[in-house]
């Protein structure tokens, strides 16, 4: 059983990161289940509370999305990196952004999978590694999804860059429709649009498809000043067919992070680990049960401002969708000392969607909302996921696991 306290936002403090909450009297609450009714989004079925988009991997028995209409428009083209990724992602060794190249977190997932098949870490699909993917084979790196209509009535908003601006806002939403799909398919907008030249899945066709109207064309402004999409509810469009994100039926107590889950494709099964190890050198992120190498994400962590403190540290409890404290004397500049601003939170706050807080005051593991930077550019002294990264590791540990930071 996971033990795991689900702390309220406002009693946690972080400095480096700059989610400072003002301390409130008594113990963290836990989060109460809400009532069944009504889910806030399409669910894929009565029994799996995954969106409408779901892969259903159980449809099958391979991971494979369950045949239906969808399903009848083959891809143009093989996609043999993608594919490796896609698999990859479902057996817990994130390659980050999928976008079918090889790239450093890719290598990273893919010695992740080869250390926990003692196979010998290349980071290259040798054939080694190839061999012992083959059981996944049967698994395509695409398939075709209709958005759900809800998607069309939400309502996105461009974030301003200022802190006033972020702060003015009640929720730093998605800025689009297609940011929020490639988040929910962990790929990018850019991504999305070579699997759908001309708005329609590769392999539809030049002169017909599956799409009942054209996509909107993404260089004309929006009246209401919103940012454009170039996809549209009730389109059918080729994603990267991640897995993994089947929801249970009353799995999850908190609806708000259980339509967060099914935002993100991540399922409330996850495999409970015992250790986490952060590499600052390797940056990775890698899951233990015992001795056994059991998921791996590749990670953002410290500066040389704000160093990652290395040693080990405890697990205190986790803050789903949390706000955020900008303090820009916390984060280092003093030429605004008083321009504290209370964000609220959402996919785009700086802590993503999750915060996992840690026996170091100040410090946590959280999301981003800017995946394509993970393991590229320096973090405030904590530990950064891209969103889905973040959220699926939450579910995997507990005030029990051990978390060591080392060179």
């Amino acid at each position: 059983m996971r033990n795991l306290l689900i702390v309220a936002v406002s009693s946690l403090a972080l400095a480096a990161c700059g989610l400072n909450g003002a301390e409130e009297e008594g113990e963290p609450t836990t989060a109460q289940a809400e009532p069944a009714e009504d889910y806030g989004y399409e669910t894929y079925d009565e029994d799996n509370l995954a969106d409408s988009m779901a892969s259903n991997d159980d449809a099958t028995g391979m991971g494979d999305s369950v045949a239906n209409e969808d399903q009848d428009i083959p891809d143009s083209e093989e996609r043999p990196i993608m594919q490796a990724q896609v698999v990859l992602d479902r057996v817990g060794f994130g390659p980050g952004v999928i976008d079918g190249k090889m790239g450093m977190s890719t290598e990273n997932a893919i010695m992740g999978f080869q250390e926990a098949n003692d196979l010998e870490t290349t980071g290259k699909l040798d054939e080694a590694t190839k061999t012992a993917l083959s059981d996944w084979d049967a698994i395509p790196a695409t398939r075709v999804v209709t958005i759900p209509a809800s998607w069309g009535e939400t309502d996105y908003t461009d974030i301003p860059e200022d802190p006033e601006g972020k702060a003015a806002l009640e929720r730093l939403g998605y800025k689009s429709l297609d940011e929020r799909l490639a988040e929910r398919f962990h790929t990018t907008v850019e991504v999305l649009k070579q699997l759908n030249p001309g708005g329609q899945p590769a392999g539809a066709g030049e002169s017909e498809g599956p799409n009942p109207q054209p996509t909107p064309t993404p260089d004309i402004e929006r009246p209401d000043g919103e940012e454009p999409s170039f996809f549209q509810a009730g389109q059918q469009i080729r994603v990267p067919n991640i897995g993994g994100d089947r929801i249970e039926k009353g799995k999850i107590e908190d609806r708000d992070w259980q339509r967060t889950l099914a935002s993100l494709g991540v399922g409330s099964e996850q495999t409970e680990v015992d250790r986490i190890v952060v590499s600052k050198a390797g940056k990775t992120l890698k899951a233990y049960q015992g001795d056994k190498l059991v998921a791996l994400f590749t990670v953002s962590s410290g500066s040389s401002e704000f160093p990652l403190p290395l040693g080990e540290w405890d697990i205190v409890g986790e803050a789903y969708n949390p706000p955020y404290r900008y303090d820009p004397e916390v984060l280092g500049n003093d030429d605004a000392k008083d321009n504290v601003q209370m964000l609220p939170p959402g996919p785009n706050s700086p802590v993503g969607v999750i915060w996992i807080d840690l026996s170091k005051e100040h410090y946590g593991i959280h999301g981003t909302p800017d995946p394509e930077t993970i393991g590229r550019a320096q973090s405030s002294g904590c530990v950064r996921l891209t969103n889905w990264d973040a959220a699926r590791l939450a579910g995997m540990v507990s005030q029990s696991t051990r978390v060591i930071f080392e060179a």
